[in-house]
């Protein structure tokens, strides 16, 4: 059945030309640059942070930052080599496919799914939840229990705002749906004007994380970070969700670290979205390898400043008690008195963050989804270009239905368990294509080239293979199940319609219109 069947490099190349059926190329480096942070600093800065500390790896959850971001730039320096070398949409997909053959294709963009829909739809949840903080923060408003959660929520006596509809179940969560439209709407106009509603946000966030860590640097207690990871024998701290129990293997020393390191890597989900926007780029060549690992590095300076803060200023069990979700909130009204002007503008740096982390994942997901359905594995509606703005408008509608299902109806408990594997499986494999394609084609054109390849790629795949190790059987079940749906789709239509396997070249069998002017 050929499962294993390469898509040429050449092809590749060939379907990267800019025509009226092919996607516009808008962004400049400064775009691409602001694209990755939009997407990485979001949900992880200001609730995975607190949750990893709290949880598994107490003060060195800096170090526990410093091993994802080891992971991701290993990953991003294989990322960058494929973005220059194939400036295409698609990103892990289209790399796997030129390496690793369809099968391994089908399996990566399937997989990312998990990641930028799955990965929306968590964010949009999250999203809903501060909206509702800051109506009650500025105005003493809040969207009912039962508009803004899902039907398998309860409000109960710990539910903050909430607390007087006790009993109350949720129905929808309208909010986490609004912000789905709003963002989708904004996308089918362009990535242009989505590129500048981008940039705004990324620099309302950022100006306000480096406010904390500045103003909060002088609060600092340096007992909080002594001894700097947790002991075994430190008990346990008794949540609203259950008992957190230091004794256990991934909750004390490096192994806890280490599970720390999983929980902040969802807060490095993203970082790969520039590769998607491949061939909405100026200059791909160029500027995309630079966009991926700019962006990777300001965000893990940032993290790990960050995190050394707020671990200075409040005590690790706080976070799982007081704190929550609301901890970074908490830790600065705690420790920092005098500016709870502060603490409220971490709210609007929430819903910014959140905001532009959707933004980037809707477009990530259309744009894998567009490559997979030009080259014939998905149905022809998901490379639908709009006649005036030319994007995915089709597909983007599509998936705004799709992930408003999961935003709207299931817990973020859920569908967020299941974003960081399917990411983490996409970094290994993109790690082995370079190894491989170094051997196979060792001639081809590489505008940038990853460095000691041998050793970057093995150590990648290894270090995020580890982090996947610590996810936990549920999560490899979920995985399973998710990977079994795949392939039902794939052999029952992909394998029948691939244009690969019946010799169709998708961008020469069309060559672009000389008369096409941008």
């Amino acid at each position: 059945m050929k499962l294993f069947i390469k898509k040429p490099i050449e092809q590749l190349l060939a379907a990267s030309r800019e025509t009226e059926k092919t996607l516009k190329r808008t962004l400049g480096l400064g775009s691409l640059i602001a694209l990755g942070i939009g997407a990485i600093i979001g949900a992880g800065i200001f609730v995975r942070t607190a949750a990893a500390a709290g949880e598994h790896a107490g003060p060195a959850v800096t170090i526990s930052f410093i091993i994802a971001a080891s992971g991701c730039a290993l990953a991003g320096l294989c990322y960058a080599e494929f973005a220059s070398m194939i400036p295409i949409a698609g990103s892990a997909y289209t790399y796997s496919y030129a390496t690793m053959g369809e099968l391994i294709a089908w399996i990566i963009g399937w997989d990312l799914v998990l990641e930028y829909a799955l990965g929306a739809a968590t964010v949009s949840i999250g999203w809903a939840q501060y909206f509702n903080e800051f109506l009650h923060t500025f105005f003493n408003v809040h969207i009912p229990y039962s508009l803004s959660h899902s039907p398998f929520e309860v409000a109960n006596l710990h539910s903050g705002m909430y607390a007087g509809e006790f009993g109350t179940r949720g129905m929808i969560d309208l909010p986490a749906i609004f912000i789905l439209l709003m963002l989708t709407m904004l996308l089918i106009r362009g990535m242009s004007e989505s590129a500048i509603v981008n940039n705004v946000i990324v620099i309302v966030k950022v100006a306000i994380v480096l406010m904390i860590i500045s103003l909060g640097w002088q609060f600092i207690n340096p007992a909080l970070h002594t001894p700097y990871m947790i002991p075994a024998d430190e008990g346990s701290v008794t949540t609203s969700t259950g008992v957190v129990n230091y004794a256990d293997t991934f909750n004390h020393g490096w192994l806890g670290v280490l599970r720390g390191a999983s929980v902040v890597f969802f807060a490095f989900i993203g970082f790969d979205a520039v590769s998607t926007a491949a061939q909405e780029a100026k200059n791909p060549q160029k500027d995309m390898p630079k966009g991926i690992l700019i962006s990777l590095v300001i965000c893990t300076a940032l993290y790990i400043l960050f995190s050394h803060v707020l671990t200075g200023l409040t005590s690790y069990k706080d976070f799982l008690v007081q704190g929550k979700e609301a901890s970074v909130t908490y830790a600065i009204k705690h420790a920092m008195p005098g500016y709870n002007w502060l603490a409220n503008l971490v709210t609007v740096a929430i819903l910014a963050g959140f905001s532009s982390v959707i933004l980037v994942m809707l477009m990530g997901q259309t744009r894998v989804f567009y490559t997979m359905s030009t080259d014939g594995l998905i149905p022809p509606v998901f490379s639908k270009l709009h006649p005036k703005h030319r994007t995915p408008y089709k597909s983007q509608w599509l998936f705004f239905v799709f992930v408003s299902l999961f935003a709207g109806f299931i817990p973020d408990s859920v569908v967020g368990e299941m974003v960081s594997i399917g990411t983490l499986f996409a970094f290994v494999l993109v790690c082995i294509g370079i190894f491989i394609l170094r051997k196979t084609d060792p001639n081809l054109e590489r505008p940038f080239r990853t460095p000691a390849y041998q050793v970057v790629c093995i150590l990648g795949a290894a270090i995020c293979a580890c982090m996947i190790a610590s996810e936990g059987l549920e999560n490899w079940l979920r995985l399973l199940v998710w990977l079994l749906i795949g392939f039902i789709i794939y052999f029952g239509y992909s394998v029948k319609r691939s244009h690969v396997r019946h010799g169709k070249v998708e961008g020469v069998d069309d060559p672009p219109n000389p008369n096409f002017m941008e």
